[in-house]
């Protein structure tokens, strides 16, 4: 597409699992979808700063990326270069304990990340029409999803055509001038710089939110990138980071490590 202005790349951390063991083993509590905005004319920066981020890791030319398999000591820098690119961020949250329906969830395959999707690409689609320059391109935004072998991407199509035909009595706020089922993709991780960018992204939040089995949290990463999130009248809660199926508040009486979020996010 010739008249986009923006691209977008999704990847996620976590399961869709239900299975919460009492040792904090099984399911992961969170699911964290995240997506990055760049603008379609700093597209090859991503592609640059990876080439930074393995020179300064010492990493061949066009290894791929991973943040679950990069130490600690690497993952800070690594993060820290993706502070300093062209961004913006926006990532949704799930706390799965705190969905009242679980079986509706687990009646169908993906229907979790589906929904969180649809949540994704509503702020996503906000995000560009807030920030839409006349002289670039058309507003429009090529969304390019990391590809899950085990998942028909030919169904999310569908679900998103789906939505923008039932927008109305769903209440689905995706902006369809921005987003077009049609120009939604999913590519290996290995093949775009911006997916592995947005896999660090997802990591860094889900490993801010979600308690390992030791009862420890790693929320350096997610500081260093708050300051990409979208904002929203100076607002991230509901625009950068959406929470659910609670909002933040409630979120934090339950989880509080989580209150790591509260300068940042108000109400």
């Amino acid at each position: 597409m010739k008249d986009i202005s923006f691209r977008v790349y999704i990847d996620e951390s976590g399961d869709e699992g239900f299975m919460f063991n009492s040792d904090g083993s099984g399911s992961s509590r969170w699911l964290v979808l995240s997506a990055i905005v760049v603008r379609k004319k700093n597209d090859l920066s991503l592609v640059r700063t990876l080439e930074s981020v393995r020179d300064l890791l010492g990493k061949p030319p066009k290894k791929e990326l991973h943040f679950r398999d990069l130490k600690h000591e690497q993952r800070v820098p690594y993060v820290k270069q993706i502070a300093a690119a062209p961004i913006k961020a926006v990532s949704v949250l799930v706390h799965k304990p705190s969905i009242r329906d679980p079986e509706k969830f687990q009646s169908e395959k993906f229907l979790l990340y589906r929904y969180a999707s649809r949540f994704l690409l509503e702020r996503v689609s906000w995000l560009c029409r807030d920030k839409h320059n006349t002289d670039g391109g058309s507003g429009k935004a090529d969304v390019v999803f990391s590809n899950r072998s085990i998942m028909s991407y030919e169904d999310l199509t569908g679900y998103l055509q789906t939505l923008r035909t039932k927008s109305d009595p769903l209440d689905v706020r995706i902006d369809w001038n921005v987003i077009d089922p049609e120009s939604v993709s999913a590519v290996d991780h290995s093949k775009r710089a911006g997916l592995q960018i947005a896999d660090a992204v997802a990591s860094s939040f889900f490993y801010a939110v979600n308690v390992n089995r030791y009862g420890e949290i790693e929320d350096k990463y997610s500081r260093l990138l708050l300051h990409t999130c979208y904002r929203h009248k100076g607002s991230v809660l509901g625009y950068g980071l959406k929470f659910w199926p609670e909002d933040f508040q409630k979120l934090k009486s339950a989880n509080p490590h989580i209150a790591m979020f509260a300068d940042e996010v108000k109400g």
